[in-house]
């Protein structure tokens, strides 16, 4: 299986290389599926790679290409060896040939590899239970550090939900509290975020016995990489110290994600309407550091903070909660996220010094004094501004939102995005279009996506 992975990673690299080398006049699909055939005929470890599964790369590159032109993601670029998840496709449903040996375990065919058994943990469309509607089309081998695990795609046809009729809430993500709910059920992890000391721990998803064991595998790995000189290549044993370490951290990631599924699964069926803030991570996360004319400061505490942001990933979280509320029923909006941890939900003013610390909120207001959980409070706050009406659309924060390339105006009059015609403008403060000369209309620079298009 590896073989077959890096082969795949190899094809993406080459056919990356070939489609930004070639002149855009003679770039397409059908030039790129021949050019990938006769790759295979000459390169023999390229063969390795089943036909299907080449094909497979070639659609999801060419896929890539179309996110970038609609603005959903950046160009695609080459895979790293040791950056990139190792992972093969397997396209045809047809060639798994899926059997079930027992209550725990199946079969299922790999092509080039053969019969493998595999874990069955939820059940599957195979046998009598198959239909049109209801049928494996395809699978996925993915490789982390615990091994190989497949993913099968499953076509079913799903009735629309009904409207959920579920209270409103307001969720606040933090450190300590994972998820502080406006209703007060909140959600922990059920662990200590802090170590007895005082100190986050990094390692919460582990138990004691594992703790220990991390931590014995990483003074071995230390004392190991002393004895390499410079530019020597990693010893056997070093190697595989640095195996069993992933092994843990990969074992603590996936009890991370477990809870994250059953903690917003639990949220999409309770409530109707889920309110979260709009937070940008990336730029929570970056460093203090700053420059040697203007050193940052604090900057061991935020780099603390950074690794717990990371640790909880926030975006993971809401990605679940949108896809999970839309299926039962339910709606999540995102509300302007400034302000909702220093102002007090029950008289709405915000007054220094009410934030005492992480976890206390005491209002300094002489006609209110209302305290309670910190993260309590921002989340009452966020449910109060999506009562006010001030949820965020996708133009929410500018003067002029134009129709991004590709997307037809009555597309763009559904989403919420405000079409500006060639010699119109919008004054700030009002609603309506002005009319002004076409020669002295502003229409903006061109977006990053519309670049990519160009260049590509």
């Amino acid at each position: 299986m590896d073989d077959q992975a890096h082969a795949a990673r190899t094809l993406w690299n080459c056919l990356h290389d070939w489609w930004t080398m070639l002149p855009k006049d003679k770039r397409s699909l059908a030039a790129a599926d021949a050019a990938i055939r006769q790759a295979r005929k000459d390169i023999a470890w390229l063969a390795v790679l089943p036909a299907q599964a080449a094909q497979a790369v070639l659609k999801t590159y060419f896929q890539a290409w179309k996110n970038c032109w609609d603005g959903r993601a950046d160009a695609p670029n080459f895979k790293a060896r040791l950056r990139t998840v190792m992972s093969v496709d397997i396209p045809q449903g047809r060639d798994l040939n899926i059997t079930r040996v027992h209550r725990r375990w199946g079969m299922v065919n790999i092509p080039r590899i053969g019969r493998v058994r595999f874990r069955w943990t939820k059940d599957l469309p195979v046998g009598k239970h198959a239909d049109t509607g209801n049928r494996i089309t395809g699978a996925r081998l993915v490789k982390d550090a615990l091994g190989w695990h497949i993913a099968f795609r499953v076509q079913t046809l799903e009735a629309a939900p009904e409207p959920h009729t579920g209270p409103d809430v307001g969720i606040d993500a933090g450190v300590n509290l994972p998820l502080a709910l406006s209703d007060g059920n909140h959600h922990d992890h059920g662990r200590p975020p802090r170590l007895p000391d005082g100190t986050a721990d990094r390692d919460k998803w582990l138990n004691p016995q594992e703790k220990a064991k991390l931590l014995r595998l990483e003074r071995r790995a230390a004392q190991r990489k002393q004895h390499r000189g410079r530019g020597e290549k990693t010893s056997r044993r070093l190697q595989h110290t640095y195996d069993q370490i992933r092994q843990l951290r990969a074992k603590a990631t996936r009890r991370a994600v477990d809870w994250q599924h059953k903690t917003t699964t639990s949220i999409a069926r309770q409530y109707g309407t889920v309110v979260v803030e709009q937070l940008n991570t990336t730029n929570m996360v970056k460093s203090a550091k700053g420059t040697i004319e203007e050193p940052g400061k604090n900057v061991a505490q935020k780099s603390g903070l950074n690794r717990s942001i990371s640790q909880e990933a926030w975006g993971r979280t809401v990605t679940m909660l949108t896809y999970k509320t839309a299926r039962h029923g339910g709606t999540l909006h995102k509300v302007p996220a400034p302000g909702t941890s220093l102002r007090c939900s029950a008289c709405g003013l915000t007054t220094p010094g009410s934030r005492e610390d992480q976890a206390t909120f005491v209002c300094k207001n002489p006609d209110c004094g209302w305290s309670g959980n910190a993260d309590w409070n921002a989340a009452r706050n966020v449910l109060h501004l999506y009562r006010m009406g001030h949820a965020l659309i996708p133009a929410a924060g500018r003067a002029v939102v134009r129709r991004p390339r590709g997307v037809k105006p009555a597309a763009a009059r559904q989403a919420g995005i405000t079409l500006v015609h060639e010699g119109e403008h919008f004054n700030v403060g009002s609603h309506s279009p002005a009319r002004s000369s076409p020669a002295v209309a502003d229409h903006g620079p061109r977006s990053r996506s519309e670049r990519m298009r160009e260049n590509a």
